[in-house]
């Protein structure tokens, strides 16, 4: 007979180890077979200040970080890229946008019957991280929706009208209320938090306390 687990996942699309620990979580799992797990995700922002036309990703980090310090973050995440299945890209024309548009998609996908939400997020993920789209754009976001089978008219639509922008930052408040000050952070059945992109095992050996309490 299977457990169950609620797991909610608040992370931001531009953040690299969101998308690690989106991967880890899912090996997790794997190594928990008797585990049944109901995700969901909640929004976050590294960046709420980022302007909507968002910035060159590279100008964005080296503001950050420095210049040597931000090749050597970005070195660092392709090795962790490798053994987590992702092939982190780079480019002179990626960029870093303002993600209120894409957590509002999630939104939108998380209530439409049907759609797979972790699609969603892995899909957004990858345009970002590998494919270096730019998350901004709302005929981006507009494509990838309909990849997922959401309509790609009314996604247009309703972005450009920056539909329920007010419900995705309540969200993003209430997990702040929550004490949530960075990502990924992972919170079990509303009670216990986990921080960070955890290895899948030490995910697994969490998920399996939290049944035995």
């Amino acid at each position: 007979m299977s457990q169950k687990l609620r797991i909610e996942i608040i992370s931001d699309h531009v953040c690299p180890w969101c998308f690690v620990g989106k991967r880890r979580l899912e090996k997790a799992l794997e190594l928990c077979p008797d585990i049944e797990a109901e995700i969901s995700w909640q929004p976050y922002q590294l960046s709420p200040d980022m302007p909507r036309e968002g910035i060159k990703r590279n100008d964005h980090y080296r503001e950050i970080f420095g210049e040597e310090r931000a090749a050597q973050i970005a070195n660092s995440m392709k090795d962790t890229g490798v053994e987590e299945g992702i092939d982190f890209g780079s480019g002179p024309d990626a960029m870093s946008p303002n993600t209120l548009a894409a957590h509002t998609l999630m939104l939108w996908a998380s209530e439409a019957p049907g759609i797979d939400v972790n699609v969603l997020a892995e899909a957004l993920f990858v345009a970002h991280h590998v494919e270096c789209a730019d998350l901004g754009d709302h005929d981006v976001l507009a494509r990838i929706a309909a990849k997922v089978g959401m309509d790609e008219a009314s996604v247009r639509e309703g972005l450009t009208a920056a539909k329920d922008e007010e419900r995705v930052q309540e969200l993003i408040q209430q997990s702040a209320s929550r004490g949530v000050s960075g990502v990924p952070f992972f919170i079990i059945n509303d009670r216990y938090g986990l921080s960070g992109a955890q290895p899948a095992g030490t995910l697994a050996d969490a998920f399996r306390q939290i049944l035995a309490d």
